[in-house]
């Protein structure tokens, strides 16, 4: 379904905290925040919550599975609409997704949220559906190289392997969702042509993935590459099949969030209290924090149905049990760890 545009707005809006949230008063403060003036913006995004999978899988010290419950569960209540549960991978390949089932089978499931969970073969997908998922996601990269090292195949071979795990979905009406690693930059390729990354997501989508998860891996990207990488995929994918994956490396994910935004894309994938990196890309930083992306949505007058607070709470939640501090700039700015 497309996304509803429409002007960003000139207002000041309040959230629940009682703070308020500068949305643009002037065309000056428009065009100072890099959007242009009558610029489209989506009415609504749709927040994928990344952080309990993606977020936890490359923790050293293993997290209790209690504590991975208490965390899906309090996202839940924060209004989130989409939270990746977990991965259903070889715990030899990531140890800390091990208790992948236990995990499905004690979140409280609310109405109205999806809980999918990554599921890189045939295996992990039928082990998946006996543990109550509805929904799955599989990867590939636009990275040969990335690819080699992070599945030990060509990335057309990892496209291959996948035509089974989507054969099974359609057999059991199971929606599917694609990523695309390193679409703007490689660890061990460097840049990578927008033209391999369109390639890539293009075999997703006809193999019947519904939405395309664009990752910037490891953080390098810039407003600039972010914008010249969507031109080339949305001529080959719907913009409303589209979402953006940032790392925030060089503290340019809200810019690039911005500007995947001004060119219609309406889903954003983050992760609470920017939690996560890549065990195959060195240097990569957390995601970008979910709490910063909703503060940031929210100014500009676009609705996500997200209760700020209650994801902070989340995130401060999450944070104690690890024994660090948060990389959300908002949760830093308002003392929630």
């Amino acid at each position: 379904m497309a996304a509803v545009m429409r002007l960003v707005n000139r207002s000041y809006l309040s959230s629940a905290m009682g703070q308020k949230y500068v949305a643009f008063s002037s065309t000056a403060k428009v065009k100072a925040a890099g959007v242009r003036a009558g610029q489209a913006l989506p009415e609504k995004v749709k927040i994928v919550e990344v952080g309990p999978r993606d977020g936890l899988q490359n923790e050293k010290t293993m997290v209790p599975t209690e504590t991975k419950i208490n965390l899906i569960d309090m996202l839940s209540a924060s209004g989130l609409p989409v939270i990746e549960a977990t991965s259903f991978v070889s715990p030899k390949w990531v140890p800390q997704m091990a208790d992948q089932v236990e995990v499905m089978k004690g979140i409280d499931r609310k109405p109205g949220v999806s809980y999918p969970v990554l599921t890189p073969n045939l295996k992990g997908f039928q082990a998946a559906i006996k543990a109550g998922a509805s929904e799955v996601a599989i990867f590939g990269a636009a990275s040969e190289l990335f690819s080699k090292k992070n599945i030990n195949c060509s990335v057309d071979e990892s496209l291959q392997r996948f035509d089974e795990v989507m054969k099974a979905a359609k057999e059991f009406g199971v929606p599917v969702r694609g990523y695309v690693s390193c679409v703007l930059g490689c660890p061990y390729e460097g840049k990578v042509a927008p033209e391999k990354v369109a390639h890539v997501a293009k075999r997703l989508y006809s193999m019947g993935c519904y939405e395309i998860s664009l990752g910037d891996t490891i953080g390098v990207g810039t407003p600039g590459s972010m914008s010249k990488m969507l031109e080339a995929v949305s001529r080959e994918v719907p913009v409303n099949a589209l979402a953006v994956h940032c790392h925030d490396t060089y503290g340019q994910a809200l810019a690039n969030i911005l500007v995947a935004l001004q060119m219609g894309i309406s889903v954003v994938d983050s992760s609470v209290a920017g939690l996560g990196g890549c065990p195959y890309a060195q240097g990569a930083s957390g995601n970008v924090a979910t709490e910063d992306v909703v503060y940031m949505l929210h100014g500009l007058g676009i609705q996500t149905g997200v209760d700020l607070s209650k994801l902070m709470d989340a995130g401060a939640f999450i944070c104690r049990t690890l024994n660090r501090k948060t990389n959300s700039k908002v949760a830093q700015a308002t003392c929630k760890l």
